[in-house]
C-alpha cells in the first residue's frame, strides 16, 4: 500500500510541475495545461481514428515481441553455453550498441516501407536487451553447482528443469520488462518517422504538422498510458512477478555488446 501512495505522489508531482511549467510560459502553443490535454485525450479516445491507431501500434509491438524474445532467449542461451557462439554474436551487438536508432529506421524503411519498418527497428533494440539478460542469468550460475550435477550424472533436461530455469527466471523476467518499455518507444519513435496509416506515432506527427501542441500531448500521453499499463498487465503475470529493477534498454543492449 505504502508503494502505491508513493508512487501516487510522484505521478501527482509530475503533474504539478507540468502545471507549473504551463502557468510559467504562459502559452499554449509550447506548454498546454495539463487539464486541456486531458481533456483533448478524452475526447480523442472514443474515435475510430484514435481505436485504430491504438490497436496498430500494439499489434506492431506485439509482432516485435513475438520474434525478438524467442531469438534473444535462444541467442542468450547460445552464447552463455558456447564460448564460440558468444564471440560469434560480439560483431552484431557492438554494430546494433553504436548504430543510431533513427538510422536503423531510415534504412528500414526503404527495405520494408511505412507498415513494418516499426516492428523491424524495436525487434532490433530488444533482441540485444533480452540476450543481454539471458547470458548474465547463464554467467550467474554457481559453478559449484554445475559440478554437483555433473557429479550426479544429472543429464540435460534434468539440469534445465532444477537449474537453468530456476536460474535464469529472474534474468528473463527482468530483460522482458525492458524490452516492454523500451519497444514501445522505439515502435511510437518509429512511427512518428515513417507515418503508417494506423499508429499513434502517425496521429503525434499530424498534430505536431497542424501546430495543435495540446493534441501532440494527448497523443504523447496515450502513448505514456498505455506503455504504463502494458509493464502494469506484465507484472500480474507469474514473469512479471520475477521481474527485478528495470534495467534501461540503452544499458542492457550496450551490456549485451561488452559481456559477449
Amino acid at each position: 500500500m505504502r508503494r502505491r501512495l508513493w508512487s501516487a505522489a510522484g505521478v501527482l508531482f509530475l503533474i504539478v510541475l507540468w502545471k507549473g511549467a504551463a502557468l510559467a510560459v504562459g502559452e499554449a502553443l509550447l506548454v498546454p495545461a495539463p487539464e486541456a490535454v486531458f481533456i483533448k485525450l478524452a475526447g480523442l479516445a472514443g474515435t475510430p481514428r484514435f481505436l485504430s491507431a491504438l490497436l496498430g501500434t500494439f499489434l506492431r509491438l506485439l509482432a516485435a515481441l513475438a520474434v525478438s524474445v524467442p531469438l534473444g532467449l535462444a541467442a542468450g542461451l547460445a552464447a552463455g553455453l558456447s564460448p564460440s557462439a558468444e564471440r560469434f554474436l560480439r560483431p552484431f551487438f557492438a554494430v546494433i550498441s553504436a548504430t543510431p536508432v533513427m538510422s536503423i529506421i531510415l534504412i528500414a524503411f526503404l527495405w520494408f516501407g511505412a507498415e513494418k519498418t516499426p516492428s523491424f527497428a524495436a525487434f532490433l533494440m530488444i533482441f540485444p536487451v533480452v540476450t543481454a539478460n539471458t547470458l548474465s542469468g547463464i554467467h550467474a550460475i554457481d559453478p559449484k553447482l554445475e559440478e554437483l550435477f555433473a557429479v550426479y550424472r544429472m543429464n540435460f533436461w534434468e539440469k534445465a528443469r532444477f537449474l537453468y530455469f530456476p536460474s535464469l527466471t529472474p534474468f528473463i523476467a527482468a530483460g522482458c520488462r525492458a524490452a516492454l518499455g523500451l519497444c514501445w518507444k522505439v515502435v511510437v519513435a518509429a512511427e512518428v518517422l515513417v507515418q503508417p496509416l494506423a499508429a499513434l506515432g502517425t496521429g503525434m506527427q499530424r498534430a505536431k504538422a497542424a501546430l495543435d501542441t495540446t493534441e501532440l500531448f494527448a497523443w504523447t500521453a496515450a502513448a505514456v498510458l498505455a506503455s504504463a499499463l502494458s509493464e502494469c498487465l506484465f507484472r500480474v503475470t507469474p514473469l512479471g512477478k520475477d521481474a527485478g529493477p528495470l534495467r534501461s534498454g540503452r544499458a542492457a543492449s550496450h551490456g549485451a555488446a561488452g559481456d559477449s
